[in-house]
């Protein structure tokens, strides 16, 4: 396959921005979309240029680092089926795994960092989310007593607590649901995150700060607000449903209440 791609170049999150055009040849339909921008860079470095700065960790779907806006959507097309032109089915994988079968020969293919306030761009396609790890450090936590380690069926947790909990667990944080939000809103992951802890026994000891504390924290990195059309959940590659977002809601207006109960 030979392509055209057009890339994001910027130096640090001072410097401006542009997309810059390249030529890559060669490239195999087997081939995942990061070993393409392994290919571009290893023509780069040959030819003096600096190679495009882009993230990946596990290459396995796992962990989401690999964050690129690709013709538009966050992560890409599902790369499913080549012929994709009379298709909108979007999202539901991660760039590592997004394969070049699911583009043509002769496509132009526009790469593109997160686009979100609260993510900002550290060189070319990558971006800072430690705005994530401040949201969960506000409250995705749990207490843990000291002392003999307690019995493993202690606690009984109801399947449907369990299945729900497990659902949103699934979360690994990438931040596509910020970058296909026409607002940049982080509501989906926040409410992931909420919902995982809040409805297990073990996370009832913080169930009302942990919403009110998260919330506040998202609030606070400049993330956008919810008007919920829905293109988050249709871009998380973990399949993270849109109602997540409503149950955290009730969580929040369920503390709220509780906190003006108690005067603080």
């Amino acid at each position: 396959m030979k392509l055209t791609l057009r890339v994001w170049r910027q130096k640090n999150a001072d410097a401006d921005g542009a997309m810059s055009t390249y030529e890559v040849d060669g490239i195999s339909a087997d081939m995942s979309f990061l070993e393409m921008l392994d290919t571009l860079n290893e023509e780069l470095i040959l030819s003096g240029e600096d190679p495009v700065a882009f993230d990946h960790d596990c290459r396995e779907g796992i962990c989401g680092a690999c964050s690129l806006v690709i013709n538009g959507d966050a992560h890409g097309p599902d790369g499913v089926s080549p012929a994709r032109a009379d298709s909108r089915a979007w999202g539901r994988t991660t760039t590592c795994q997004l394969h070049m079968r699911a583009f043509r020969d002769g496509d132009t293919i526009d790469v593109e960092p997160w686009r979100a306030a609260a993510f900002p761009v550290v060189k070319d396609l990558v971006v800072d989310r430690s705005a994530f790890d401040r949201i969960i450090q506000a409250g995705g936590y749990i207490s843990a007593p000291t002392g003999a380690a307690p019995e493993a069926h202690a606690t009984p947790v109801p399947k449907p607590d369990a299945d729900f909990a497990f659902e949103h667990a699934e979360c690994i944080g990438c931040g596509a649901c910020v970058a296909a939000c026409p607002n940049g809103s982080a509501m989906l992951f926040t409410s992931a995150k909420v919902n995982h802890l809040n409805v297990l026994p073990q996370g009832a000891p913080e169930r009302e700060t942990r919403v009110l504390d998260m919330v506040g924290r998202m609030d606070a990195e400049g993330f956008g607000g919810c008007t919920l059309t829905g293109e988050c959940a249709t871009a998380c590659p973990k399949g993270i449903p849109l109602p997540s977002i409503a149950a955290m809601n009730k969580e929040w207006l369920r503390a709220t209440r509780k906190a003006r109960r108690a005067g603080r």
